[in-house]
């Protein structure tokens, strides 16, 4: 049995957040419909696009079911009413004035059901100036301060490389629904609205450095791949391409120095404390990288393992999901399409030894599964759903 079986859930988030946090729930056994426009998700088209599939789509929406629904028109607000009477969780992210319009405001999901959890992600938050604004991943990160971080300390702030703001509100969507689930089976309360955004969780990702500037006033700046506050801690040159090290503490400082045949460097006065490293970081990779360019970064690897210093190859996305231990922990897995087609994709980011999850079939079709719904949850007949199709309503 998995986890969540039984739950049913409605997904009608689109893009990343709201939908990353669907996906986990169809991972671990809840009925996940994605509810769509008869348009669909604008990501089914975003790049990178093979054999008509998005990765973008691909990425957050495996296992669930594709019902596409206008809620534009009365009798399409119906079916989602129906459904909602029926449901655990509901997933969106429609600003306040477009939930209003389509049905899905607040004070109508309650009267409808008041042991629903509403999941609302949001971009800036659900009070203030900017709660009408749209949130969106890169945008976010300028926002934040998080691009203010990002970079070369001599250039411009650049966005992480990864949708980060997305997934990461997806992941704190799942965990927010489950809170609210375990308070209504612990009946400390029935249904409850959970207010996420892109906003929160980016200046909750500021961590140490929101700490820094709160407790202190320090405003810390870019570093690069390197650290201002410790040395060795970054990436460094090998033969044949780049290493993370880290030995900013005395004994490992001396065990990497040993290690790559550095032996006179701890001695060097530029170099006797970390803060003296830190000053003369840029002397220290030089002589540093003079031992390490005379080596791969696998023997390196291999090196620093064995002494015990905290390292790591800085490996291309083909290298990751080509790793031995990436593919011993499942985080590379295949599944199948209706139409019989094997996909790749990322697995899941955590285990459970009594009640595993598992990757369900590929993500659907646009309205794939629109008449099976219907007919299952709802009891409408084949004559009902080519009505409905024909208006324009699925």
């Amino acid at each position: 049995m998995m986890a969540l079986e039984n739950l049913l859930v409605l997904d009608a988030s689109r893009i990343l957040a709201g939908p990353f946090c669907g996906q986990f729930f169809a991972d671990h056994g809840a009925e996940v419909i994605k509810i769509e426009t008869p348009e669909g998700d604008a990501n089914r088209v975003w790049p990178l696009v093979v054999n008509g599939a998005s990765a973008n789509f691909f990425s957050v929406n495996r296992g669930k079911q594709s019902l596409t629904l206008n809620l534009r028109e009365p009798d399409g607000r119906k079916i989602l009413h129906a459904l909602v009477r029926r449901a655990d969780v509901l997933i969106h992210n429609y600003l306040p004035d477009t939930a209003a319009k389509l049905g899905v405001d607040d004070a109508t999901l309650v009267a409808l059901n008041e042991n629903l959890i509403r999941v609302v992600v949001g971009g800036y938050g659900a009070r203030g100036a900017l709660a009408g604004k749209p949130g969106y991943d890169a945008m976010m990160t300028g926002f934040s301060g998080i691009m203010s971080l990002t970079g070369e300390p001599d250039r411009p702030p650049v966005k992480p490389g990864v949708s980060m703001v997305d997934l990461s509100t997806g992941m704190l969507a799942f965990a927010a629904a489950m809170t609210a689930l375990y308070a209504r089976a612990t009946g400390a309360a029935k249904g409850q609205r959970v207010d996420l955004s892109l906003m929160q969780t980016a200046v909750s990702q500021l961590g140490f450095h929101g700490m820094n500037f709160l407790m202190a006033g320090q405003v810390d700046k870019r570093e690069g791949a390197e650290s201002n506050a410790l040395a060795p801690y970054g990436r460094y040159r090998a033969q044949d391409g780049d290493i993370m090290i880290g030995a900013p503490t005395p004994p490992t400082w001396r065990k990497l120095c040993e290690a790559i045949g550095a032996k006179l460097l701890p001695e060097d006065p530029r170099y006797l404390t970390n803060d003296l490293r830190c000053v003369n970081e840029a002397a220290l990779r030089v002589d540093l990288e003079k031992f390490l360019v005379t080596r791969t970064v696998a023997a390196w690897v291999e090196v620093l393992d064995t002494v015990g210093i905290a390292n790591a190859p800085v490996l291309t996305v083909d290298q990751v999901l080509q790793h031995p231990q990436v593919l011993a922990n499942d985080m590379v897995v295949e599944t199948q399409s209706s139409d019989g087609r094997t996909h790749r994709l990322l697995g899941i980011p955590f285990t459970m030894s009594g009640t595993p999850g598992a990757v369900g079939p590929a993500p659907p079709e646009l309205g794939e599964h629109t008449t099976a719904i219907l007919q299952r949850h709802l009891g409408y007949s084949d004559a009902d759903v080519a009505a409905l199709r024909g208006r324009g309503v699925v």
